[in-house]
């Protein structure tokens, strides 16, 4: 038979029907086709089953009972691209492997329970009285003793109790002042950053108030108005928001153009939600720091006021009131005392604010995440 009616033969019986797989059907195409080309030496090995209908054992038939379907689980499914990360729980484990971070927090938590309770402890004593002894002499200047644990001022007065009020006052600025500037900071910010047509307006309103002097404008506001306790916060919070501003202004600059952010506005995403959910949960960890640098921040202004004479009235306790007045007994070294605690108690407080702070900042960084 010559060649060519070899190759017709071929695609004669290649359009026949087999009672077989589509495999095993191409395997004889395959053999047939190296036949026709005299190559079938290196294909030899290759079988075609005889007993279609069998299973490899070549007695077993192949039945409907020994297959099973498969059922389709929408629940199971939806497990196929499920994780267990959580942002919050993340953060917090991180955050608590730090020994430090834990100390510091539990120190700073028992520091402001205390302050808040102290009042309501036994055997505390008024911080507005003044103590006499037996014979009607005022108890002035006494050193630190069983009766009086931090001694007495230049007046009379108990000053343990008189610190923990003006913790108490000091801390209860410092927390207004820090949550009024995260708020105002965060919304003009944001505005700031994304909304491009209005930043000729916010830029002009930045420059207004960052050339005037913060330190003169405050002396300056005091001076005029009313010392009190709103007017110490009115002062701050009308300066304070201007650096929280210009740093979220900033970051949000650098993830306005990302990629999942013009996706969200090709999609028709409002702006306010592209700024509550895509952006601002990337600032977690700089808001949390700004907000806990915040609070000593405040003060310290509060005590840098009340030592050059524009702070809050004497009669109100606070720690800038209790240091200026230990500053004036501190050549004395009896009388040192006076300002040694105070100073301890609002270093105590910065420190652990600080260090609080940017250990959460660096837990919440989603980069530190496991």
């Amino acid at each position: 038979m010559s060649d060519k009616n070899k190759k017709k033969s071929i695609l004669k019986d290649a359009k026949k029907p087999f009672g077989r797989s589509f495999s095993d059907q191409k395997i004889s195409n395959l053999q047939d086709g190296f036949v026709a080309t005299d190559q079938l030496e290196e294909f030899e090995r290759v079988k075609i089953p005889k007993n279609v209908g069998l299973c490899d054992d070549g007695v077993t038939p192949i039945t409907d009972d020994l297959f099973v379907v498969a059922e389709h689980d929408a629940s199971e499914a939806e497990r196929i691209g499920y994780s267990n990360y959580s942002y919050w729980g993340s953060t917090f484990r991180v955050f608590f492997k730090k020994k430090v971070s834990v100390f510091l927090l539990a120190f700073l938590l028992l520091l402001l329970a205390f302050t808040f309770i102290q009042p309501l402890l036994p055997n505390q004593k008024d911080p507005y009285l003044v103590y006499n002894d037996e014979a009607g002499k005022t108890l002035r200047n006494v050193s630190p003793n069983e009766e009086f644990w931090f001694g007495t001022n230049s007046i009379g007065q108990d000053l343990w109790s008189r610190i923990w009020s003006g913790t108490r006052t000091s801390l209860f600025i410092g927390l207004c002042v820090a949550i009024c500037n995260v708020i105002i900071g965060i919304i003009l910010g944001s505005i700031w950053g994304y909304a491009r047509k209005w930043d000729w307006l916010f830029t002009e309103i930045y420059n207004l108030f960052d050339n005037i002097p913060y330190t003169i404008l405050r002396m300056l506001l005091m001076y005029i108005l009313r010392p009190s306790l709103k007017t110490m916060i009115f002062v701050m919070c009308l300066t304070g928001w201007i650096g929280m501003t210009k740093y979220i202004r900033n970051l949000i600059l650098i993830y306005r153009d990302r990629e999942f952010n013009l996706a969200s506005r090709c999609l028709g995403t409002p702006s306010p939600k592209i700024i509550s959910r895509n952006i601002l949960p990337q600032l977690i960890s700089v808001i949390m720091l700004q907000t806990a640098l915040a609070i000593p921040d405040a003060i310290s202004s509060e005590v840098f006021l009340t030592y050059i004479g524009l702070g809050l009235p004497i009669e109100i306790p606070s720690l800038g009131n209790l240091i200026n007045e230990g500053r004036k007994v501190m050549l004395v070294p009896a009388q040192r005392y006076q300002l040694l605690f105070p100073v301890l108690v609002v270093s105590a407080i910065a420190i652990s604010f600080y260090a609080l702070g940017n250990a959460f900042a660096d837990a919440s960084d989603p980069r530190n995440h496991r």
